[in-house]
């Protein structure tokens, strides 16, 4: 809660109200207040009428265009009826004068915060919906991921469970939120949970809610994931990381389909279509006892695989043009494409880091890019070392592999020490003739040169 007014006894006694349930900062003006709302996140901002410079109708119209989420209540020392409807019109949330009942403003005060959580709901189950529309991101000409798609439409109709296996960055999310779109309920909400990204302390709440007061800090109740996924669709992503002790309760809300808020006393229905993913490799999990056997069979109702980004290199001159329009446009870049070399040599790397890695690449490629287009020369050192290595047929493939470890470790102590080899032989701890024998040996040489062009 931030408290804006120009009296130190009006503020330290609206903050005396509040502190009691809220974490409260103060401004004597409005200018230090917009100061403070761009440096701390506010919920509810309670603000003076007059104030001096800029007053508290102008304040009110500065954060509604601004700050849209931030619900504002305006006070007075008195009555004012024309100041009043002013207010609410331009979007307040409550006016009332400073000799109000403390605990009628502290009521007040908690409303706007709920209306405000409320919003933030809405705008994060819109932005689920609506998000990541783009087909284009997940279609191309490989057939593993033709298959895959099938799949998805043959049973994007029904309502059972579907398991979403693959590597990370893979697009997983994306082939949940096809299956949402596609199915009966796709104007319903698509609420997407990482639980590998929440606290563990955290998980439980965030998953079935909390009511007031049931631990420290939970000053109002909160509804969780299961309720807002309520007639639409349910995405746990990462699944296989939920420890042990959350499985069971998992399995149960899924099972009995209604869920028990922390510090709830009744169980509260809800219906959705469960879609599950994760990394992991669940039957070995099942196997070591890290997963329970019986939530396994409840989730892996319909499996769908989804091929690592070097299974389906046919796909990557579709997600290379792709990613190349999509931040062209946002960075505002004039790159049109890429040079047919330079994709030759993408496709040679093995991308372990799958879709993600290779959209991170195309955005720094794009963001740093003058040119029309992107050439061989502005791609990492570890694609020129891969596309060297390729060369190589004569060598096994442990010993292609050593000495694509072994340069790439050279390449990156020399770029750290400014290709200076006597520095970088005492960098590594190395006499300045083995450094250079493995540098001729392993072609790092030739490829600096080639860097340096």
């Amino acid at each position: 809660m931030l408290v804006i007014d120009a009296h130190d006894e009006a503020r330290e006694r609206l903050s005396q109200t509040l502190r009691r349930d809220f974490r409260v900062i103060r401004a004597s003006s409005a200018e230090a207040g917009l100061a403070l709302m761009n440096r701390e996140e506010v919920d509810v901002l309670v603000t003076d009428r007059q104030l001096p410079a800029l007053g508290g109708l102008d304040l009110l119209q500065v954060v509604r265009e601004n700050f849209p989420l931030v619900e504002v209540i305006m006070t007075s020392d008195g009555p004012d009826v024309d100041a009043a409807v002013s207010a609410i019109k331009l979007g307040a949330h409550h006016f009332l004068t400073k000799d109000a009942d403390p605990d009628v403003f502290r009521e007040l005060v908690r409303h706007a915060g709920e209306r405000q959580d409320l919003n933030r709901h809405v705008l994060t189950l819109q932005d689920a919906a609506d998000g990541a529309t783009a087909r284009d991101f997940i279609t191309g000409p490989s057939t593993a991921l033709k298959d895959v798609l099938e799949t998805v439409h043959k049973v994007a109709k029904l309502s059972a469970t579907v398991l979403i296996l693959g590597e990370s960055g893979t697009g997983k999310e994306m082939v949940a939120r096809l299956l949402h779109r596609e199915s009966v309920n796709a104007d319903a909400p698509f609420v997407a949970v990482n639980l590998a990204a929440i606290p563990r302390e955290l998980v439980e709440s965030t998953l079935f809610g909390h009511e007031k007061g049931s631990f420290t800090g939970a000053i109002q109740q909160r509804i969780g994931k299961f309720e807002l996924a309520n007639g639409g669709t349910l995405f746990l992503d990462e699944i296989g990381d939920l420890k042990s002790d959350l499985q069971a309760k998992l399995l149960r809300a899924i099972q009995e389909g209604e869920v028990e808020r922390v510090g709830g006393t009744r169980p509260v229905r809800t219906a959705f279509r469960l879609i599950a993913a994760t990394h992991v490799d669940l039957e070995r999990a099942v196997k070591d006892g890290a997963f329970r056997e019986d939530l396994f069979y409840r989730i892996n109702v319909i499996p769908v695989r989804l091929p690592p980004l070097r299974e389906r290199i046919d796909d990557l001159p579709v997600l290379v043009d792709f990613f190349i329009r999509r931040y062209s446009t946002r960075f505002h870049k004039p790159v049109r494409g890429i040079a047919e070399s330079t994709l030759r040599m993408l496709s040679h790397y093995w991308w372990p880091g799958n879709i993600r890695e290779l959209e991170n690449l195309v955005e720094r490629l794009v963001a740093v890019s003058d040119a029309e287009w992107i050439t061989d020369e502005d791609l990492p050192v570890e694609f020129h070392v891969v596309e060297l290595d390729r060369t190589k047929s004569d060598t096994s493939l442990l010993d292609r592999a050593l000495g694509t470890f072994e340069r790439n470790f050279l390449v990156r102590a020399l770029e750290r020490n400014a290709w200076n080899v006597t520095q970088t032989s005492r960098y590594l701890g190395v006499p300045l003739s083995t450094l250079k024998f493995k540098m001729e040996r392993l072609e790092v040489r030739e490829l600096a040169r080639k860097l340096k062009k």
